[in-house]
């Protein structure tokens, strides 16, 4: 089998680095409601939170 070159390395970890980020930062932005509207500010307390079930 033939070996990468290193810069391919590199370029395959800023790839996955930055698949990452932008999967965390969509997910924080999914769950945290804080950027709704007014009615869902008002309501933070009441807020339906996620159960997992394993």
């Amino acid at each position: 089998m033939p070996q990468m070159a290193p810069l391919s390395w590199l370029n395959l970890f800023i790839f996955f680095i930055m698949v990452f980020l932008v999967f965390n930062s969509l997910n924080y932005f999914y769950f945290n409601k804080s950027f709704s509207s007014e009615k869902n500010k008002k309501n933070k307390i009441s807020q339906n939170k996620m159960s997992w079930k394993w």
